[in-house]
C-alpha cells in the first residue's frame, strides 16, 4: 500500500488541509464548551443548523448565510427560553434544537432534490470542499484563535467561577455571547466537513482525552488542539485507504486515542481531579 498516493490529488490534499483545521478548531473552542458543562448544547446547536442548512439548500440560499442566520436565531431562542425559571438550559436545547432539526427533515422529505444531498449533510463530504469552504473554516479558525488569546483570562474565569469574574470587573454577559457565536461560527464552518451527527463528538472527545492528560487548563487548550489536528489528519488519510466515511473515522481515531489514553491514565493515576487547575 503506497501511504503518498493520495496526496498527488487536489481534492485529496484540500480534504486534508481542512480535515485537520476542523480537528484542531474543534478541539480549541471544545475545552470551553465540555470543561463549562456545555456539551449538550454543542449537539445541539449543530442538529439545530441542520435545519438552516436544508432550508438554505431549497431556496438557494447561501449556506453559510442561511444557517449562520438560523444558528443565531436558535441561540437567541435557547437564550431566552432558559430564563424561564421553570425551564432548564438543557430543557430549553432539547426543544428547540430538535423541533429545528425536525423542520429539516420535514423539508427533505417533502423536497426530493434534497436527497441525494441526505448523506453528505449528515455526516460531512470532506472530498467534496471547495474553496470557499477553506477560505471560510480558515477565517473561523482565525477568529476563535484570537477572540480566545485576548479573552483567554475572561474566559477562563467564566470557565470556572462566574462570581469571581464579576469581581474582577469581567463582563460575564459579554463573554458568554463571544462564546456562542464562536460556537456557532465552528458548527456551522465544520458541518460541511464533519457533517451534523459528529460535529458534536469532534469538539467533546479531544478536551476528554486532554483533561485526563493533565489538570493544567493552558495544557488541556493546547492537548486539546493538537489531538483534534491529529485526529483530523489520521483520520483523514485512514478513510481514504479503506474507502470509508472520512467524518465518521476522524471521530473513530479521536474515540481509539481516547480508549488508549483511559486505560494508560486507569492504570497509573486512577481517576483524574474533578477540577483542572487554573494555570
Amino acid at each position: 500500500m503506497d501511504l503518498l498516493e493520495p496526496f498527488q490529488f487536489t481534492f485529496f490534499t484540500n480534504g486534508l488541509i481542512v480535515a485537520t483545521l476542523a480537528g484542531a478548531l474543534c478541539g480549541l473552542v471544545g475545552v470551553f464548551v465540555v470543561l463549562r458543562g456545555m456539551s449538550y448544547i454543542g449537539h445541539g446547536l449543530s442538529h439545530a443548523i441542520f435545519g438552516g442548512a436544508v432550508a438554505s439548500y431549497l431556496l438557494s440560499i447561501n449556506f453559510y448565510l442561511g444557517a449562520g442566520v438560523w444558528g443565531l436565531v436558535s441561540t437567541l431562542l435557547i437564550s431566552g427560553v432558559s430564563r424561564r425559571r421553570s425551564i432548564g438550559a438543557d430543557a430549553a436545547i432539547g426543544v428547540i434544537t430538535t423541533a429545528s432539526f425536525a423542520i429539516g427533515l420535514v423539508l427533505i422529505s417533502r423536497y426530493d432534490s434534497f436527497t441525494r444531498n441526505f448523506e453528505a449533510a449528515l455526516f460531512g463530504n470532506v472530498l467534496g470542499v471547495t474553496a470557499t469552504d477553506i477560505y471560510v473554516l480558515t477565517g473561523v479558525s482565525a477568529f476563535a484563535g484570537t477572540a480566545i488569546f485576548f479573552r483567554y483570562r475572561a474566559l477562563l474565569f467564566t470557565t470556572f467561577d462566574s462570581g469571581v469574574a464579576d469581581i474582577f470587573g469581567i463582563s460575564t454577559a459579554r463573554t458568554d455571547a463571544l462564546l456562542s457565536l464562536t460556537l456557532a461560527a465552528t458548527v456551522i464552518s465544520t458541518m460541511q466537513i464533519l457533517g451534523v451527527t459528529l460535529v458534536a463528538a469532534a469538539l467533546v472527545i479531544p478536551t476528554v482525552i486532554a483533561r485526563m492528560l493533565t489538570n493544567s487548563f493552558s495544557h488541556v487548550v493546547v492537548f486539546s488542539t493538537a489531538i483534534g489536528a491529529v485526529s483530523g489528519f489520521v483520520g483523514m488519510n485512514a478513510s481514504y485507504h479503506l474507502d470509508v466515511s472520512s467524518g465518521a473515522t476522524i471521530v473513530l481515531v479521536s474515540a481509539f486515542v481516547f480508549a488508549m489514553v483511559f486505560l494508560a491514565t486507569s492504570r497509573t493515576r486512577g481517576r483524574p481531579h474533578a477540577s483542572a487547575r487554573t494555570s
